[in-house]
């Protein structure tokens, strides 16, 4: 706490009035401070060497710069949707932003409530930083964190789940390749609804330590499979997430320009069975599933993998129609 407080006066945010240091909860990467000032209330962010999970998992710690960089990207063009940044200290792996008090979307969505105009509005951001990315020559440079993508998404994502499921191994390290290889816009690389606030002005996008100038797929897939693993949840929400996923898809394909809709769209389709898969046997897997849902969605996930579509929503509806077969036995 004493390096926070020290970060504080460096940079000019406290100049010596009491400032009150609350550590916030729910990150597994990083340690977050809320910290209460006279007058505001800001956020003190620091990437962790070893991330709070089961596994062991390392990541650079200069992520924390990768993340600061890609909210001052989004900020300079979407500034509605990423909090306001105040200040950064590179070498002690340390950055302040506005503390922005709003609903996060996770939560609004395991509670059922899916409103299709904040999926629509993910996409419509996500596309336009997408687009604008492709478009300026200097990102590539500025993002070319690869070792930090590899070791925060393909290694504990594709690799890891590979281990744990050899007989969809080839196909994963395959994706994982892929993905790898594939340089065209900048990529968020953790768009999920647990880092995105519901603000009245629109989604607020979180956690970008996994910035990376990449395949824009990526970003797509993993919020797309999200809402697809909410419905094991939520089954009685099963159209309604269908709906905000088309949704979040439309709105991001306005944008494309970088290379046909179609090939984009294949690259999604095709990612999303791999991300279901890792978010049950991979390094990070979600917590909120039973063990019977996990079955479920390993079995559909791997028979996916082998058998992908062309399309997400295609995709989607095999997944749904799989899990359903699936379950019937159960009821």
């Amino acid at each position: 706490m004493a390096d926070v407080q020290d970060f504080l006066l460096r940079s000019g945010l406290c100049g010596g009035e009491s400032a009150t240091c609350r550590p916030l909860s729910g990150g597994v990467s990083s340690d977050l401070w809320r910290v209460d000032l006279p007058g505001r209330t800001i956020c003190v962010k620091r990437a962790l060497a070893r991330l709070r999970v089961a596994d062991e998992w390392h990541a650079p710690l200069s992520r924390n710069a990768a993340e600061y960089a890609w909210l001052s990207f989004a900020g300079r063009h979407c500034p509605a949707n990423v909090p306001r940044l105040l200040a950064h200290d590179a070498d002690a792996g340390l950055f302040a932003m506005e503390f922005v008090p709003y609903p996060v979307w996770k939560a609004q969505l395991l509670a059922g409530r899916v409103d299709i105009r904040v999926s629509e509005a993910v996409g419509d951001v996500l596309g336009r930083l997408h687009r604008i990315s492709s478009e300026e020559p200097a990102v590539a440079q500025t993002f070319a964190f690869d070792a930090n993508f590899d070791a925060l998404r393909i290694d504990p994502y594709f690799r890891v789940t590979a281990r744990r499921n050899p007989h969809v191994a080839d196909r994963l390290r395959e994706l994982a390749e892929r993905t790898a290889s594939t340089r065209l816009a900048l990529v968020h690389g953790d768009v999920s609804p647990k880092n995105i606030l519901t603000g009245p002005a629109g989604p607020i996008f979180l956690d970008a330590e996994c910035a990376w100038f990449g395949d824009p797929a990526f970003d797509v897939a993993f919020c797309v499979n999200h809402l697809t693993l909410k419905t094991f949840v939520r089954p009685e929400c099963t159209d309604e997430l269908r709906r905000a996923a088309s949704a979040l898809l439309s709105a991001h394909e306005a944008h494309i320009r970088w290379e046909p809709a179609d090939e984009f769209g294949e690259r999604v389709a095709t990612l999303l069975p791999a991300l279901l898969l890792a978010r049950i046997d991979g390094a990070s897997p979600v917590e909120y599933l039973t063990d019977t849902d996990r079955r479920v969605v390993r079995s559909v996930a791997a028979a996916m993998l082998l058998s992908p579509q062309v399309s997400a929503m295609r995709q989607w509806d095999d997944i749904q129609h799989m899990a359903a077969q699936q379950k019937a036995p159960e009821r």
